[in-house]
């Protein structure tokens, strides 16, 4: 086998950490901050949305969206991401990271505000317009997932590749808690300035009608960040990787990192051979594709469809939680104000806690333990937590043991983001060649997202009491939040199981472990 690898790309590889390096963090980053703060931030108003537009005078409880709508404020922009990762991912190859970078980043900046903005003001019109342009939010944060990865991985140096990449999908715990901050400070002003009576005192006067306003914001602010970030992005030369592996030109890959590292890079001689050799042309259905890459490819869809439906899933019955440990008071107690600023406490702490510390730990160690380890471990803790809750889950649901409660679910967390959450979006990025890259990484990505479609409205069904008179408003009977916990638990057993189909990354080339170096004799 001759082992080869262009002079630009070495010199990307043994680069020290420098400026670019954090540069491209934050350029990368903000996109998933605001795909982060977009898919989240919705969770935090869809009791106000309730509220606001579902009300019913007549009733002992606060309006609340029926079932079908909630599934499809939430499911839209799931929808959309999946479709944006298959999508984009494989226009990134085609095209390059950059130029589909930018249209990723305009359509999240314009589908943002636009979905603050809505047709009328009776609930169908509110809800369709919301629903249509999260839809196509989620096309464009579905893009980001491969570009961002892809475009950080071919920039990083071999040591510290991972950190890298982990640190920008880091990003996504910083837009969480972006989210809770905003919904926080918007809605202790409007309760400063419009206050109003609990649901309990007085039915009309609890939802003042300024509250409107307070979604709208919350919704919109998603895209100020993004948009803070487009000149920068647009500023950043195509990745050396792609200009030469797959658009063969290496005199500008070349003059390109010259400029980013800042040192004079020699042109090699037969540079051009290496990268026209005919037999590293192969394609994404070839039969070499599946000889070379077909079980790592198994492997990151696989866990990475199994992780989601796990992680999903358990944002679920976060409202529960926080109900039944006193965190948040029952509606009727609170007016609408009031409940936004509570919900939004809740998982600010939560996210506090246990969701962002989980990605730095994964930032500080993905370099010294691996890939592997951490995605390993990570689902073996989350096994174990899951039975650990579910199976003396009676036992939890007492009053006494809350804070053990909130322990082991905070737990669970933790080591899903310190664990296969990172994993599953840092390896794709890095096993595959060059100009399958991005697609790959999409496809890996799509099926992390069918994952959590199944884990966000199968267990929406599947948590519902067995008993037809305590499930909620408009659901069948389901198999109760115990057996549901149970089935969790066996996923993330399975998860870790199909873990040892993906490749460790750690301390190598990119061309090295996708083989682009390598030509058989």
């Amino acid at each position: 086998m001759a082992e080869q690898q262009l002079g630009v790309l070495k010199a990307l590889d043994v680069a020290k950490t420098q400026l670019y390096h954090f540069t491209a963090i934050v350029i990368a980053g903000m996109g998933f901050f605001t795909d982060a703060y977009d898919l989240f931030c919705v969770s935090l108003v869809t009791k106000l949305l309730g509220r606001l537009y579902y009300f019913n005078p007549l009733s002992e409880k606060p309006g609340s969206l029926p079932p079908h709508v909630a599934a499809a404020v939430n499911g839209v922009a799931l929808c959309g991401t999946l479709a944006g990762q298959v999508f984009f991912g494989w226009l990134g190859d085609k095209l390059g990271r950059k130029k589909v970078y930018g249209i990723t980043l305009i359509m999240m900046i314009l589908c943002s505000v636009a979905s603050g903005l809505s047709f009328g003001n009776k609930a169908k019109g509110v809800m369709t317009t919301l629903c249509f342009f999260r839809f196509w939010l989620g096309f464009g944060i579905g893009g980001d997932y491969p570009l961002s990865a892809t475009i950080m991985s071919e920039y990083a140096n071999k040591k510290t590749r991972g950190a890298f990449i982990a640190a920008v999908f880091a990003m996504q715990g910083i837009g969480i808690l972006a989210g809770g901050f905003v919904a926080l400070a918007v809605s202790s002003i409007f309760d400063k300035k419009f206050p109003a009576p609990t649901y309990a005192v007085n039915r009309a006067l609890s939802t003042p009608p300024q509250a409107d306003y307070i979604w709208r914001i919350i919704v919109m602010f998603g895209a100020l960040p993004a948009a803070l970030t487009y000149y920068w992005r647009m500023k950043m030369p195509e990745t050396a990787r792609y200009t030469a592996l797959v658009a063969k030109n290496i005199k500008q890959a070349t003059q390109d990192m010259s400029r980013v590292l800042q040192v004079e890079l020699e042109m090699e001689e037969r540079a051009e051979d290496i990268v026209k050799d005919p037999r590293l042309n192969y394609g994404l259905f070839s039969k070499e594709f599946l000889r070379r890459h077909g079980l790592p490819l198994l492997g990151c869809t696989s866990t990475w469809f199994l992780l989601d439906i796990a992680f999903y899933s358990q944002n679920l019955f976060q409202k529960d939680i926080f109900s039944a440990i006193g965190w948040i008071p029952k509606a009727s107690t609170m007016n609408a104000v009031h409940e936004v600023f509570k919900i939004a406490r809740a998982q600010t702490l939560i996210a506090l806690c246990s969701t962002v510390p989980g990605y730095w730990f994964t930032v500080a160690f993905i370099d010294i333990i691996g890939r592997f380890a951490i995605q390993l471990m990570g689902f073996f803790m989350m096994t174990v937590f899951m039975f650990a809750i579910a199976f003396p889950y009676d036992h939890w649901i007492k009053p006494d043991n809350r804070i053990g409660f909130v322990v082991m679910y905070s737990l669970t967390f933790f080591f899903a983001n310190f664990g296969p959450n990172a994993t599953t979006f840092i390896v794709p990025a890095e096993i595959f060649p060059a100009r399958l890259r991005s697609t790959c990484h999409g496809i890996s990505a799509a099926t992390g997202k069918a994952g959590a479609i199944v884990g966000a409205f199968g267990f929406l069904y599947a948590a519902q009491p067995q008993d037809k008179t305590k499930t909620d408003a408009g659901y069948p009977p389901g198999i109760g939040v115990k057996n549901s916990l149970i089935m969790l638990g066996v996923i993330n057993f399975v998860g870790m199981l199909f873990t040892f189909l993906v490749p460790e990354p750690k301390g190598k080339s990119l061309e090295e472990l996708s083989g682009e170096t390598e030509v058989e004799k």
